[in-house]
């Protein structure tokens, strides 16, 4: 039988080793997370191709780059043939965080086929209204190699993918998906998963693929994540059924705002494309 001192000790070491854990080992443990994503009407040449989404990288004070550069070192070893960041490069403080942008950006993981990045709330500055920073960001993405949709579209071997712009920011203009054709291969681009309860899809069809929850960060087990930057909490993480064959993707994200995670890993999507 334990003793009481070595009860006492136990009591006192679970939850110091629970915070550290929280704190120093899953906020920097990434998961690659692999699925497949089918998608109606692939050209052949793409069937069985990976495509890698990351998330909210949060460069910055808070997350560290030397763990950036790793994420960025273990995704370019996978040699995926598409990369799509879906918003939130920066935690802005100021423009002295501009050299730091740059700098961890030269590592950032390129498809063999495309790179393409959105746009997210964060990347607007203080209270998502700095247009200026944006641009920046869209600099510093162009100079990485980058795609930046914003409200746009591009092809890339047959397959159309849409990149919308911020929702918080006031930015996303649906009515780019009526330029869309509906009966082709194609894939939405958006930051923020609220988008999908907006008016302005029309026929749409497909997948969508968001970040911006981190997953909630903390998660207790078998209940849902206390706090999520979302109205409508479904939209925490991972495959969420829409209706209309509109299917939904959150990514967990990569980084944080706050260093701390609880059942809920950083994540980097691994999807094997397929014909649907």
């Amino acid at each position: 039988m334990p003793t009481r001192r070595q009860l006492l000790g136990a009591a006192i070491a679970a939850p110091i080793a629970a915070g550290l854990y929280t704190w120093r080992v899953e906020p920097v443990w990434l998961e690659e997370v692999v699925r497949e994503l089918p998608i109606r009407g692939l050209p052949a040449g793409l069937t069985g191709r990976t495509l890698v989404q990351l998330s909210d990288l949060h460069i910055g004070a808070v997350v560290d780059d030397r763990y950036l550069a790793r994420v960025f070192g273990r995704i370019s070893a996978l040699e995926p043939d598409l990369v799509v960041l879906t918003g939130d490069f920066i935690t802005y403080h100021g423009p002295e965080g501009w050299d730091q942008l740059d700098r961890v950006l030269d590592d950032l993981p390129h498809g063999r086929l495309g790179t393409v990045a959105i746009l997210g709330n964060h990347d607007y500055g203080r209270r998502w209204a700095q247009l200026d920073v944006a641009d920046r960001v869209v600099t510093a993405l162009d100079r990485a190699g980058a795609t930046v949709l914003r409200n746009q579209t591009t092809v890339i071997a047959g397959l159309t993918v849409v990149g919308l712009d911020d929702l918080w920011a006031q930015q996303i203009d649906l009515g780019l998906l009526r330029t869309v054709d509906s009966a082709g291969p194609h894939l939405v681009l958006l930051h923020n998963p609220d988008a999908v309860d907006l008016g302005g899809w029309g026929d749409y069809r497909g997948w969508i693929l968001a970040g911006h929850t981190h997953g909630g960060q903390c998660k207790p087990p078998l209940l849902a994540p206390p706090l999520l930057p979302v109205r409508n909490r479904r939209y925490a993480a991972g495959p969420i059924e829409l209706g209309a064959d509109r299917h939904l993707y959150v990514n967990r994200g990569v980084g944080h705002t706050l260093r701390v995670r609880f059942n809920c890993r950083p994540e980097a999507t691994v999807f094997r494309l397929a014909a649907g």
